[in-house]
């Protein structure tokens, strides 16, 4: 409690899921003009708000920063360069949390497309649960390129219709954060899918696991929030089938394939 009196920056990095109840708990303590800086990736799933939306709830008129972006903790703890988007409606707030972090091995970008970010940072784990699954069946690049790409499009129709720019999804928080997931060996959600596509249950797979994978409780919710939008988001979809509704690998990849023709 002293010390978030005193903090100018505060930095929040918990799963999505416990962010209402951890800003609960911080609020009494929070020095008024503190800038609050969230780092968690996902969707609320019973509200499907997104972390700014819960946090706006919860303090009511706060700085507010998403820091998002292509990043393993691993590899910045390690001090390899790295680059991040600090995104927020103050710009007086991006470029204070800009300065304070940025060093020779860590660069700092600032946008004011909050949504867009916060969109890029959750659905990117949906799709790297997709991409791991097609992996995991024995599949190569051209499948996974074709994921990546769709899903980017998906990505970009949810936060537009959300009030985000489409220019934001082909950034660092975006297709650069969504590169990283789905390719990466040390991506959670892509091990998810990769265990999935190899016969494993998702219970199982949760079960063995000692970090979170956002991607298991955002899909339900980006499946819920497209579907109340009426955005198509077919990937998103397939995904949440296979986690919640007992379609299998196969069935999700021979789904995609077989949907109707259309133009890009």
């Amino acid at each position: 409690a002293a010390a978030l009196r005193e903090a100018e920056i505060v930095m929040t990095v918990v799963p999505s899921h416990a962010c209402r109840a951890v800003f609960e708990q911080m609020r009494p303590h929070l020095n008024a003009k503190a800038i609050i800086v969230n780092a968690s990736k996902g969707i609320e799933t019973h509200s499907q708000k997104r972390i700014s939306e819960v946090a706006q709830e919860v303090f009511g008129a706060l700085r507010y920063v998403m820091l998002s972006g292509p990043s393993f903790a691993q590899e910045v703890a390690q001090d390899q360069p790295c680059a991040l988007v600090a995104a927020s409606h103050d710009a007086e707030a991006a470029t204070a949390v800009q300065s304070a972090l940025s060093s020779r091995r860590l660069r700092i970008y600032t946008n004011d497309d909050v949504t867009g970010v916060e969109i890029g940072g959750a659905l990117k784990n949906v799709m790297a649960i997709a991409v791991g699954a097609v992996n995991g069946l024995g599949l190569g690049y051209n499948s996974a390129a074709a994921l990546v790409t769709r899903g980017l499009a998906e990505m970009t129709r949810l936060a537009v219709a959300l009030g985000g720019k489409p220019e934001t999804l082909a950034g660092l928080a975006g297709l650069g954060d969504l590169v990283l997931t789905c390719f990466g060996e040390l991506s959670r959600n892509r091990r998810v899918g990769l265990a999935l596509g190899r016969g494993r249950t998702l219970a199982d797979i949760l079960n063995e696991m000692h970090e979170v994978a956002e991607g298991v409780k955002t899909a339900q919710a980006a499946y819920t929030l497209a579907q109340r939008l009426n955005v198509e988001m077919p990937i998103v979809k397939g995904v949440y089938q296979m986690l919640y509704e007992g379609v299998t690998p196969p069935e999700l990849a021979s789904g995609l394939m077989e949907r109707p023709l259309k133009a890009e």
